[in-house]
């Protein structure tokens, strides 16, 4: 049985510990409200930049680019796995990549050649021990990311599918749905899938033309469907740190509740059996 002085330590260890995930758990939260905000502010103009594209990519059957390219079959895809470079932040990263390992499966039962690039140490090292083949990796995405890295992103990716090195590209991080809610899903980035119609009859007219229209909108709707991804999956880990770091914080408080419920009880037998010593002690003496 430990005694009251070990017990004392751990319940000042606990008390410790407590005191950093409950700092870490303030931490998280004041970033995830910061990066929700910028993942809402977002929105509109990502939606408005879809909508417009998407009546205006019905036009691929008059205009030649190569972000309009359509596939006869998918022989070789690009996924971007999006991962966090550290942990403490709950299942975060475990479901991202159980979701990965399915997708990367179906594209190989499918016969699909299957390039992968991996952002996070988390990812980065879990699919090197599963002997998975990593063709580039990133480590440098962090909560104060943002366009210059989508860009990068979207850049190289959009090189690729021009280039017909890769058939497909799709990013695999959790979305962010609510603050309640956000949940690891595929996004499929290219070939882009025109939604909405548009009217190609002598009545419209396109300035400069409906090809230099596209050309710099196309390119824009990947950098910016690379930046909610980025941005979602930034704000979905500080949540999961924030739900993580006050469990862990609840979890303290409810040990230390135990152990000084223990340090009492070997206190008190301890007083009994000393009283107990005195009195024996007194008896005899009389």
């Amino acid at each position: 049985m430990a005694t009251p002085r070990e017990i004392k330590k751990r319940i000042s260890s606990v008390k410790n510990t407590r005191k950093i995930t409950r700092t870490m758990e303030m931490v998280a939260t004041a970033k995830s409200k910061k990066l929700s905000d910028r993942v809402n502010a977002s929105h509109p103009f990502s939606n408005k930049i879809k909508e417009l594209v998407g009546a205006l990519a019905s036009l691929a059957s008059v205009v030649k680019s190569p972000y309009l390219r359509k596939p006869n079959a998918i022989r070789s895809a690009a996924l971007l796995v999006l991962t966090a470079n550290r942990g403490l932040c709950g299942g975060y990263n475990s479901k991202t990549i159980r979701l990965a390992r399915t997708r990367i499966q179906e594209l190989k039962d499918q016969g699909v050649n299957v390039r992968l690039f991996v952002v996070g140490k988390k990812g980065i090292s879990y699919f090197q021990f599963a002997k998975e083949k990593i063709e580039k990796t990133y480590t440098h995405i962090d909560d104060k990311s943002g366009y210059k890295e989508a860009e990068e992103f979207a850049d190289f990716f959009l090189g690729l599918f021009a280039r017909e090195e890769v058939d497909s590209v799709e990013i695999i991080s959790t979305v962010y749905h609510s603050s309640a809610n956000q949940e690891p899903e595929v996004t499929k980035v290219l070939p882009f899938e025109a939604q909405g119609e548009a009217n190609v009859g002598s009545n419209v007219l396109y300035e400069p033309s409906p090809a230099d229209i596209l050309e710099s909108l196309l390119p824009l709707v990947v950098k910016t469907a690379f930046l909610k991804a980025i941005l979602e999956a930034n704000c979905s880990e500080q949540i999961a740190k924030r739900v993580a770091m006050k469990s862990a914080t609840d979890a303290a408080s409810e040990m230390i509740k135990l152990l000084t419920r223990g340090y009492n009880r070997i206190r008190q037998a301890k007083i009994t059996q000393e009283i107990s010593e005195i009195v024996a002690g007194a008896d005899s003496l009389n």
